[in-house]
């Protein structure tokens, strides 16, 4: 396919209720804005370089120094060419003083986090902040993005403590401004979690529909068949044909049913359904094709149908 109908799909009904009060109320109250003036850095962690970060946020990141950190990059394909942290419309390099991957096998992110927030607010104006020796910083993106996890990561690392925040697999288990965590002693370092916020409306369907992927909107939301149809056609225009033999496809295929249907059959999905015939109620084996694009979902999360960057 040269093109994906998305069929005059409404991205208005993928935003959750839980953000808009993060970015809505929550910023109404005063909390994101008070802990914006408390802030020396910002770090903002994304799943996907250009379409993982949130537009409404720029204003934010003006005057303060800030580090992006890519994390999954272990996911990531490595034959496309790395996205400059400052590429993409309206995403001006000065915005980014670094850019940090999560999975770089030679130094972890928690490791380069701390020692670069130092030197920046160092090498920085800190204005009203001058003569505190504390080190404050917020973590924001959108939702599901691991911010919570960077936070629990920098604790133990660093404190050799337990989690300060809960995490999960889905967006919005971070539904608040929280109060400051500790991270490290020296230099005395506080990170304040924020819950995932994407922007009120979407630039796009397609742009929507990546986050979707990366698990920053939830599944039910946007629907796991139009999902798993757009992934099949994402992942033939990159020409990655690792579902042709995760599978046991002869070739690559263009439609999803067929492929949704080879999915069932390889990983078991089948439901139970009751038939009314002349004789009687019987019971038959039917292939259950909602829970293949949900495999077929979860299969790509994973890693298992190769190594794919979406932007």
């Amino acid at each position: 396919r040269e093109r994906f109908d998305f069929g005059g799909r409404d991205v208005a009904s993928w935003f959750p209720r839980h953000m808009a009060k993060g970015e809505g109320a929550a910023a109404r109250r005063g909390g994101m804005r008070l802990a914006l003036r408390r802030a020396d850095c910002l770090v903002e962690r994304s799943h996907i370089p250009l379409s993982g970060r949130n537009p409404a946020l720029q204003e934010a990141l003006g005057i303060r120094p800030h580090i992006l950190v890519l994390n999954k990059m272990d996911l990531a394909d490595p034959r496309r060419q790395p996205v400059s942290a400052g590429a993409g419309p309206g995403w001006g390099r000065r915005r980014c003083h670094r850019q940090v991957t999560a999975s770089d096998s030679r130094v972890p992110a928690p490791l380069q986090v701390v020692p670069m927030v130092a030197r920046l607010v160092a090498d920085g104006p800190r204005y009203h902040r001058a003569e505190s020796s504390e080190h404050n910083i917020l973590v924001i993106g959108v939702p599901n993005a691991g911010k919570s996890s960077l936070i629990n990561s920098l604790r133990r690392l660093h404190l050799k403590k337990g989690k300060a925040t809960a995490v999960g697999g889905e967006p919005g288990i971070t539904k608040a401004v929280l109060s400051r965590i500790q991270v490290c002693e020296k230099p005395l370092m506080y990170l304040v979690d924020t819950p995932g916020v994407l922007p009120p409306r979407l630039g796009d369907v397609e742009t929507g529909m990546k986050l979707a992927l990366c698990g920053a909107i939830r599944d039910h939301l946007v629907g796991e068949d139009v999902m798993a149809d757009y992934l099949l056609y994402a992942l033939n225009k990159q020409q990655q044909f690792g579902y042709v033999q995760r599978y046991g496809l002869g070739q690559a295929c263009d439609h999803i049913e067929p492929l949704l249907k080879h999915v069932a059959l390889s990983q078991g999905c089948t439901q139970k359904v009751k038939v009314l015939t002349g004789t009687g109620n019987v019971n038959m084996m039917m292939l259950n094709y909602p829970a293949a694009a949900y495999e077929f979902l979860r299969d790509f999360r994973a890693g298992r149908l190769g190594r794919v960057t979406l932007d």
